[in-house]
């Protein structure tokens, strides 16, 4: 019952995303564009995870409180958009809750269908970042999983902390929890302090 909940506070939060990151742009400019921007942030990634486990039908499919939460994110940023712009950093924050929380969704179901934890990282990844990715490439902007912040590495670690936790046979509402907070937190520190890899260097190479 938790992850279902966590699932239905992710869409949540992916539908105020991306709902907000359209609302900045300038050619976004009716309710639609806005709408059907948050709602493919909120349902990308758990659409290609469950593609890719072959679990069908595809969850947003056959629950409708999905499709309740996803409305109900839109209405709020509808009504609260004054307020919430005002905030610092709104957009990245709630994207942060969104990417820790459908990071460990993804490995959770994933291991439930019988994945290798491998196999259950990456799709925690995917499930986590894909919707974002829709979302830059709709607003023609560069995805973050390809800019300098620590954004994938962040959820990598959390679903290899998870799934590490359950094989020590911890609680998984526990280990959840816990990974949760560690994605969102190693977010925050890498933006605070401007924390990123090192960057990949062709150098000055040329090819004849």
């Amino acid at each position: 019952m938790l992850f279902y909940w966590l699932n239905l506070i992710g869409i949540f939060f992916f539908t105020i995303s991306g709902s907000l990151a359209a609302r900045d742009k300038k050619h976004y400019h009716d309710y639609f564009g806005v709408f059907f921007t948050g709602f493919l942030t909120a349902i990308g990634g758990g659409t290609l995870r469950d593609m890719m486990l072959g679990a069908y039908p595809i969850s947003w499919l056959s629950d409708r409180n999905i499709l309740i939460s996803i409305i109900i994110a839109f209405g709020f940023t509808l009504i609260f958009k004054k307020y919430i712009v005002k905030l610092r950093r709104t957009l990245f924050l709630f994207d942060t809750v969104g990417v820790g929380i459908y990071t460990i969704l993804g490995v959770q179901k994933s291991l439930e269908l019988g994945v290798n934890p491998f196999a259950a990282v990456i799709l925690g990844l995917v499930s986590a970042v894909f919707g974002g990715v829709i979302r830059d490439t709709l607003l023609n902007e560069i995805p973050l999983i390809f800019a300098k912040e620590i954004y994938a590495t962040a959820c990598i670690a959390g679903a290899v902390l998870y799934t590490t936790m359950l094989y020590f046979k911890i609680e998984a509402n526990i280990a959840a929890s816990v990974c949760m907070s560690i994605i969102i937190i190693i977010r925050i520190i890498a933006v605070k302090y401007k924390l990123a890899l090192p960057k990949f260097d062709a150098g000055n190479e040329t090819i004849d």
